[in-house]
């Protein structure tokens, strides 16, 4: 059976949409993040800026690292866009086969987990290790020892790769842009603008690099490596 999605699917989805859209969405009230969060965030997305710095630096693959940098590993409230992440999974369940949603499927899961694990190592850090508004290198790794996951933060690290080549893919599809085109003024009327921004950006980042096999061969090697790294007391957990 060809599993490629038709022009006829992004037609019926944005049918779909229009009619649902408004009861669909529902707007979160949001607190600010607390000052440890927003520390640790701004931390972790300072230390990938400097591992990946040359990716950051590139014009082809530049992109694709911000993306990364201000849209998952940023200091910000993401609660809205995740749980608009998820009802829209749910409700594209509904009419669109479960092979066409893989990707988004595990997006979700990726984040999930990722944050899962970043709570984990935060109350680690602030509760047995007394961090507050300095981190160092060390700090960090005795908190992943702590944490003692290392075959779940393996995981993760594959899972960025899958997420990233289905998205690769899905990039190549014709009508995907035009799909996300023709939404862009119907999410925003009906408040979807968190989810709208993330997946423009998102496909643009990716379709801009025009193939992303390097990128995230690139990124799980190094990230792989300074896991193995904190994990064993390396001297330098983040040398690549």
């Amino acid at each position: 059976m060809n599993e490629t999605p038709k022009p006829t699917d992004a037609v019926r989805l944005l049918m779909q949409l229009h009619r649902h859209q408004q009861s669909v969405h529902q707007s979160l009230s949001r607190a600010a993040l607390p000052p440890s969060e927003v520390f640790f965030r701004a931390w972790q997305s300072q230390r990938l800026a400097r591992t990946h710095a040359d990716l950051l630096a590139s014009d082809r693959y530049g992109p694709g690292c911000r993306f990364f940098l201000d849209h998952i590993y940023a200091p910000r409230d993401f609660s809205q866009r995740d749980q608009d992440v998820e009802r829209m999974h749910n409700f594209m369940l509904r009419f669109l086969p479960e092979r066409m949603l893989h990707t988004l499927t595990l997006t979700i899961e990726l984040n999930n987990l990722t944050r899962a694990l970043d709570a984990q190592l935060l109350d680690v850090l602030v509760n047995q290790l007394g961090v507050t508004n300095s981190l160092t290198p060390q700090q960090y790794a005795r908190g992943y020892q702590l944490c003692d996951n290392l075959d779940i933060r393996r995981y993760q690290i594959e899972l960025i790769g899958e997420v990233g080549r289905g998205i690769d893919r899905l990039t190549r599809l014709p009508f995907i842009t035009l799909t996300l085109r023709l939404a862009h003024g119907p999410a925003y009327r009906a408040g979807w603008i968190e989810l709208q921004d993330f997946l423009e950006q998102g496909f643009a980042a990716f379709k801009h690099m025009q193939g992303a096999d390097y990128f995230l061969q690139t990124i799980q090697r190094r990230e792989l490596r300074i896991l193995d790294q904190l994990m064993s007391n390396a001297a330098d957990p983040f040398a690549i």
